[in-house]
């Protein structure tokens, strides 16, 4: 009888086959039977819409000759020097075989394919290229850059966008381009929830992974907040690797569908007979290597494909050892951008350093890359009991959720342990010598982790809630905020409220009524010494006044606040 492979059975399309020879071989079979079954879900897709005009970017004498065969293959076909023309500004012509020529000087590309708009200087103002060249609408659809400066210079250009230097890399383009027409739909592979975005606050800057980790250039800064364009993403998920709050969150799949699959997977691999179960997670650009690894793996290392490994991130590695995988290992190819492979570093070294911390061993969450050997499992044991807990839609609550399963069986079980990289795990240390009580970090934080004591002088923290952004420091007038970047695996000290600061409140002189601290009014008693609006002792007591009382007090003793805006009753630095 022939010995069974998964490619026999169309897990799924372009399934490595992968040998079913052993006892391991065949829960591996099973194991992925039982994961591909799972019913399918749904996601919202994003639309573009091309009619085939392309714009081709280049020396004429280089570009002509592209745009022609373009043009005989059904396009529309524009050629743009990126140069001035000679009599300065812009200069639009007719070419050779109806093909429209423009020379003129690039002041702003964007775009995405079906909607790219470039517009060019002319002698007094910006012009727009697409209608300039006779096009009827303001953009063009695809774009075909032969160099030798590109006008995107990013790692994963926009869908539509061609940069091609040399003569291969242009007959490619030139045989894919015409395909591009029409209507096209791609997942929305994210979720933002801005309401838990630490990004920015009453003009802070706090945290700017996402930024930092995208290689499409699909998340930009706003005023208070980020914002993702949906058509120039692409997938690669390293936004929502380094999201210290779950705020970006990967939906395709979205982490509870992922989880979820894993626990099945893995509860089937060990039911079906199987031991050792490690989990190699890889995209579609390495299902080539994969397959050619196939014969020589293990048949106890479990493949899954997919969108993309930048997407898999800490709270997955750390559930797959959780439900019971002995090894988990992300694959890389030569094609995955510079910057999600340094993300998965950083990611990589945190997850390090929290298994580290209970005594595991590093390496059991490892990249791989395309080049090197095949991987075989080093570990003989799992981490403890296969946990049973479900995933969720919360990055933070399914990290927390396998972190306390592995302190469970860590072997060692220290309260907390210092992290040497950026983290969004640690607490926050308050100098009480400095600090005013005036709320200003509470004000700012975007995940709850401080709170005031509403009616009372007091500042309370709770480090199972903070990310690590850093508003609260940045916010602080006294410098009195700190950062301690830590895992805090016991339970109860990582979500007990403990107090930071508090007073005894500072009463008004006059109704009595609770208003400040006794420290807040100490500052601001040094700030305004020999301040002319409070030179004499009347106008210093109103310092310890309540609003209301404030105001009374400067109607009755001074007969108005019109009283400030005579020049005679300002002292000399007063300013006019």
């Amino acid at each position: 009888m022939a010995v069974a492979t998964t490619a026999d059975s169309e897990l799924y399309p372009g399934a490595p086959s992968l040998p079913a020879e052993t006892a391991d071989g065949r829960a591996r079979y099973s194991a992925l039977r039982a994961f591909v079954q799972r019913p399918r879900f749904a996601t919202t897709a994003v639309s573009y819409h091309s009619r085939g005009v392309v714009l081709v970017i280049g020396e004429q004498a280089r570009a002509v000759p592209v745009a022609m065969s373009l043009k005989a293959a059904g396009l529309q076909a524009l050629v743009l020097q990126p140069a001035a023309a000679p009599e300065g500004g812009f200069a639009v012509s007719m070419g050779e075989e109806g093909v429209v020529l423009a020379e003129g000087v690039v002041a702003e590309f964007t775009g995405y394919l079906g909607h790219f708009r470039v517009s060019v200087r002319g002698r007094h103002d910006s012009l727009n290229l697409a209608r300039e060249m006779g096009v009827n609408r303001d953009d063009v659809d695809l774009v075909l850059d032969l160099g030798p400066t590109f006008q995107l210079a990013l790692e994963v250009p926009p869908p539509g966008y061609f940069a091609a230097a040399d003569r291969a890399a242009i007959d490619r383009a030139v045989s894919q381009l015409p395909d591009m027409v029409g209507e096209y739909e791609k997942p929305k592979y994210f979720e933002f929830n801005a309401d838990i975005c630490a990004h920015s606050a009453r003009g802070l800057i706090g945290c700017s992974r996402c930024i930092d980790a995208c290689p499409t250039a699909a998340i930009r800064s706003l005023d208070k907040q980020i914002e993702v364009d949906p058509y120039l993403c692409q997938g690669g998920g390293s936004c929502a690797t380094v999201c210290p709050t779950g705020a970006i969150r990967y939906a395709f799949p979205p982490a509870s569908r992922l989880l979820d699959g894993m626990r099945v997977l893995l509860r089937s691999f060990r039911e079906c007979g199987g031991t050792r179960p490690a989990l190699l997670f890889y995209s579609a650009w390495g299902r080539s290597r994969v397959e050619a690894w196939a014969p020589q793996m293990p048949e106890s290392v479990i493949p899954i494909e997919v969108e993309d490994v930048g997407g898999v991130g800490l709270e997955v590695w750390l559930s797959a050892l959780a439900y019971g995988a002995h090894q988990v290992w992300l694959l890389c190819t030569e094609g995955t951008p510079a910057s999600i492979s340094r993300a998965l570093d950083q990611q990589l070294q945190l997850a390090r350093e929290l298994l580290a911390g209970m005594g595991y061993e590093a390496e059991r969450v490892t990249k791989l890359v395309a080049s090197g050997a095949p991987p075989a499992p080093v570990h003989e044991h799992a981490v403890g009991e296969a946990a049973g807990y479900a995933g969720m839609d919360e990055k933070r609550t399914n990290i927390r959720s396998a972190m306390d399963h592995l302190f469970r069986f860590a072997p060692k079980r220290k309260r907390v342990h210092a992290l040497s990289v950026p983290t969004p795990f640690g607490e926050v240390r308050v100098d009480r010598d400095a600090c005013t009580l005036c709320m200003s970090c509470v004000a700012v934080c975007p995940s709850g982790a401080l709170s005031d004591g509403e009616d009372i002088p007091k500042l309370t923290f709770i480090e199972g809630a903070c990310v690590q952004c850093g508003l609260c420091a940045g916010a602080c007038p006294e410098n009195a905020v700190k950062l301690f970047p830590r895992y805090a695996y016991d339970a109860e000290l990582r979500d007990r409220p403990r107090i930071l600061n508090e007073e005894e409140p500072f009463h008004c002189v006059r109704c009595g009524k609770p208003f400040a601290t006794h420290s807040m009014m100490k500052r601001m008693r040094e700030k305004l010494e020999g301040h002319w609006m409070f030179s004499n002792a009347s106008q210093r007591r109103r310092l310890e006044m309540c609003e209301d009382c404030r105001i009374e007090d400067i109607y009755l003793q001074d007969g108005g606040l019109e009283v400030y805006d005579k020049p005679s009753e300002r002292g000399p630095n007063s300013g006019s």
